[in-house]
C-alpha cells in the first residue's frame, strides 16, 4: 500500500508561484504515473498534470501547459508541481495520486492511490 501525503499549498495572488510536493511512503516502486489533480466547490475532479516515475515522461492539462511543471526525485520518493502565474478560478483542492501500471490516461479512475489533498488558494 502506498501512502501519498501533499504539502506546499496555501494562498497566493494571480500572478504568483506555488510548489506543491507529494511525498510516497509505504510501498512504492519505482514505475508507473504520478499525478496531479484539482478540484474546486462544486466542479468535478479535474486532471492537471502526470510524470512517468521512471522514465521522465510528462502529460499536461491545455490549461496549464507553459505555466506549471511536474517533476520528481526519485531518491526522495517526492513529486513536485511548480505553480506559476496561477489564476483565481485555479482555486482549488489539489490532490497527489498514483496509477501502478500505465501510461496515458488522465481519468482519475484510473489512479489507484490518493493523497488527503492540499488547499491552494488564488486571490485576485
Amino acid at each position: 500500500q502506498v501512502q501519498l501525503e501533499e504539502s506546499g499549498g496555501g494562498m497566493a495572488q494571480a500572478g504568483g508561484s506555488l510548489r506543491l510536493a507529494c511525498a510516497a511512503s509505504g510501498r512504492t516502486f519505482s514505475t508507473g504515473t504520478m499525478g496531479w489533480f484539482r478540484q474546486a466547490p462544486g466542479k468535478e475532479r479535474e486532471f492537471v498534470a502526470a510524470i512517468w516515475w521512471s522514465g521522465g515522461l510528462t502529460d499536461y492539462a491545455d490549461s496549464v501547459k507553459g505555466r506549471f511543471t511536474i517533476s520528481r526525485d526519485n531518491a526522495k520518493n517526492t513529486v513536485y508541481l511548480q505553480m506559476n502565474s496561477l489564476k483565481p478560478e485555479e482555486t482549488a483542492v489539489y490532490y497527489c495520486a498514483r496509477r501502478r501500471t500505465g501510461w496515458g490516461s488522465r481519468a482519475s479512475a484510473d489512479f489507484n492511490s490518493w493523497g488527503q489533498g492540499t488547499q491552494v488558494t488564488v486571490s485576485s
